[in-house]
Parts: structure tokens; C-alpha cells; sequence
């Protein structure tokens, strides 16, 4: 084997994983299960609480101690009153498609949101994986969720493999 061929490749292998690293997409996320979680301790949307987005309007960080576990993963909240309306109603305070962005869902991928770029609109919530999908999304929601309809149960169905 010649040198060159030899660096070639190994050029090639380095800029593979360096693609994988920096494409964007959040390595700390599962994007084969039907809710996003963390791979590692299985903790949806990154640990922020879904009610808080209803209650203040901002992402905010749950705590350990206000857990649930619910559809496969485990939901922090900022306080008991949080973590008792979530069980109470989880399909109204848990974010739509399972945190996959609608945007990238409407264009037929699932990519995971990001609990920093989120919306609540009619009494539900998103979550996005770029600023500019809920920008987007903010400006013709019912054009998005229309797409969605269409894309959303073969995706979903693809996810529960």
C-alpha cells in the first residue's frame, strides 16, 4: 500500500467524523424513538419542564426531585404543581410530535427540537430545532400542521421500529 493512498483515507475517515460532529444534529438526543430524550439518562426535552412553558413563557430547567415517568421517559418539573397538572393532562402540556420540530416533520424528517426554540400556540406546545423553523412556523401554523398531518403517522411509524 502507498503512503498517499494510506493519508488519503485517513484524511477521508477524520473528515467523516468531524461531518458527524459538527452537522448539527444534537448528538445527545435519540432520533429513533417516539419521544426525544437524552440517549444517556433518557430524560425528555433536555430536562426543562413542559408546564413552565405554559406557566411563565420560558424554557425552565426542571429539578430531579419533581420527576415522572411517562411514555417511555422521564419528565422533570420546576415543582409539584407543575409535575401534577402534566400527569393530569400530558397530551395538552407535552410538547407535539414527541419534540421532533414540525417544520423538518412537514418536509418529511424527523429532527429533534431544541427546548430553547419553542411555541405554544393554540394551547399546545412545539418545540424547534432552529430559530428560524418557529419563525416560520409562528407566521402560518395551520399551513405547517397541515403538512404534518400528512407526514406524521408514516414517520411516527417509523420511529416505534
Amino acid at each position: 500500500m502507498r503512503p498517499g493512498i494510506a493519508l488519503i483515507g485517513l484524511r477521508v475517515c477524520l473528515l467523516a467524523g468531524i461531518w458527524i460532529i459538527c452537522s448539527g444534529a444534537p448528538g445527545w438526543t435519540a432520533t429513533t424513538e417516539r419521544i426525544v430524550v437524552n440517549r444517556f439518562t433518557g430524560v425528555a426535552i433536555e430536562g426543562f419542564d413542559p408546564v413552565a412553558y405554559f406557566v411563565t413563557g420560558t424554557a425552565e430547567q426542571g429539578r430531579a426531585e419533581f420527576e415522572a415517568n411517562l411514555w417511555g421517559a422521564v419528565w422533570r418539573f420546576r415543582n409539584e404543581g407543575n409535575r401534577a397538572s402534566f400527569l393530569a393532562h400530558p397530551e395538552i402540556y407535552g410538547p407535539q410530535f414527541g419534540g421532533y420540530d414540525p417544520a423538518d416533520i412537514a418536509r418529511g424528517v424527523t429532527v429533534a427540537g431544541n427546548p430553547y426554540f419553542f411555541a405554544v400556540v393554540a394551547q399546545r406546545l412545539y418545540l424547534f430545532s432552529r430559530e428560524a423553523n418557529r419563525d416560520a412556523f409562528i407566521a402560518n401554523p395551520e399551513r405547517f400542521l397541515y403538512e404534518v398531518g400528512k407526514r406524521w403517522p408514516a414517520l411516527q411509524e417509523q420511529l416505534g421500529q
